[in-house]
């Protein structure tokens, strides 16, 4: 029933940003004085609802449950009573138009910020970046970068794990600069160098690009951690928790990656496998078993693996409160500026519209952090929060963005825009959001067939 966790978190994940960005809508309309008729998460006939307040606002759950919205009382949409015209949506100000317009997007940014905030403090666990084997003829290569280093800081950013260091390096690349790195070698001697990022093609971008820049992590163990029955690999001798130390006497500096490769080149070979098993090191013979897939036949021996990180390589990235905030909003930002970054760079066709996620990634990421822990999943909950934020400022029709374009150019012309091109660019804006949903369904689709 992992469909239905995965559902779950998703719904939960969904319920929090939305609830959030129309709660932004709702507490501004209130603060200007306008009378909100009901707030509603999802759309379509109400399955749940309830009135509340001195205004008897509705609170309701809508059948279709991916969005949200505040009705509030407006003359375009109903008559209004004459004592109430006061508090019409339409009748306010265009300054208070705008105030509560923006106010949905930047509750999400908010919401991002106080949970990057949170993290930051509480510490977010992972690797440090001590650099593995470095790639012939990369970029970090000709940067003169050693195994064994630990990379400390981007561009005097300080960084503490891998993370950090792939999300700063992720914000820099489309200058195309050079970026500056800070090491520390084994004896703590501190060293400068400039990685240059230019050879990156678009492709790379989409892939791991931190590979293609020559880098690689001083990778964790590889561990057994279950053996299945009647397999090649309990024929062998192999145990839940022992340790991978090599195959065919050669050291695994890749982790789990090169462990699964070696063994699906190896169908029908015999393979040496050095384990160590409670402190002593076993030798083992396993033979793969030959299996078809996708067309092809690879090796197979029934044993889970995983990778097991020795307790001097992790580490917790956590700040002071101060220092928390100082980097929760430069995250926001940088975020904020990446999403807006990448849909231009779509737009212009720089990048490719495969990037596009819709609700089926975003269900499968969302109970897959869930699963990883309540650490994992609030950093994503931030993360589509900002998402959504960024993305109902577009200057599209039918999104806070359009609204706030038609309240500008009021500012501008002296008057409102008229009601017939306010029409059109609803259906312009109506059209343009399908055909993204379309894109965003096809390659959701597309992710889930070829895996």
């Amino acid at each position: 029933m992992n469909w239905l966790w995965y559902l779950f978190s998703f719904a939960l994940l969904l319920g929090i940003v939305v609830v959030i960005h129309e709660f932004g809508h709702y507490w501004v309309a209130k603060l200007c004085g306008v009378k909100v008729l009901r707030f509603s998460v999802g759309f379509g006939k109400p399955i749940v609802s309830r009135r509340y307040g001195a205004d008897q606002t509705e609170w309701a759950l809508g059948a279709f449950p991916l969005g949200g919205y505040v009705k509030m009382l407006d003359e375009r949409e109903a008559p209004v009573a004459p004592k109430e015209l006061h508090r019409a949506f339409n009748r306010q100000s265009v300054w208070k138009r705008i105030a509560i317009v923006v106010a949905g997007p930047l509750a999400n940014l908010l919401l991002a910020i106080l949970l990057f905030w949170f993290l930051f403090i509480v510490g977010v666990p992972g690797s440090k970046p001590i650099l593995g084997e470095i790639a012939k003829g990369s970029a970090a290569e000709r940067a003169g970068f050693a195994a064994g280093e630990k990379i400390v800081a981007i561009d005097d950013d300080p960084v503490l794990t891998w993370h950090e260091v792939g999300w700063e390096i992720t914000t820099r690349l489309a200058s195309k600069t050079p970026i500056q790195v800070k090491t520390e070698d084994a004896a703590g001697q501190p060293r400068e160098r400039l990685l240059d990022p230019a050879e990156l093609t678009e492709q790379d971008l989409e892939s791991d690009f931190i590979g293609k820049l020559g880098f690689s992590r001083s990778r964790p163990s590889v561990e057994i951690v279950e053996v299945m029955g009647d397999s090649p690999a309990l024929r062998a001798g192999l145990q839940a928790r022992d340790e991978v130390l090599s195959l065919n006497r050669k050291r695994l500096s890749k982790g789990v990656h090169e462990f699964l490769e070696t063994i699906q080149a190896s169908a029908g070979k015999p393979l040496e496998i050095e384990v160590k098993r409670h402190g002593v090191v076993v030798q083992l013979i396993a033979t793969p078993e030959a299996a078809p897939n996708q067309g092809k036949v690879k090796g197979v021996i029934g044993a889970k693996v995983g990778e097991v990180e020795a307790p001097a390589l992790r580490t917790k990235a956590s700040y002071g409160p101060l220092l928390a905030l100082s980097k929760a909003l430069a995250k926001t930002w940088d975020m904020s500026w990446l999403s807006l970054n990448s849909l231009g760079r779509m737009l212009i066709g720089e990048l490719s519209v495969k990037n596009l996620s819709g609700p089926v990634t975003i269900a499968n990421y969302a109970g897959q952090t869930a699963q990883m822990g309540i650490i994992q999943f609030i950093s994503f909950i931030a993360v589509i929060s900002i998402s959504l934020g960024v993305l109902n400022l577009l200057p599209i029709p039918l999104l806070d963005g359009g609204h706030l374009m038609y309240y500008i150019a009021e500012i501008i012309k002296g008057s409102p825009v008229s009601e017939k091109i306010m029409e059109a660019g609803q259906q312009m804006g109506l059209v343009l959001l399908i055909g993204l949903m379309a894109i965003a369904f096809y390659n959701d689709i597309n992710r889930l067939i070829t895996g």
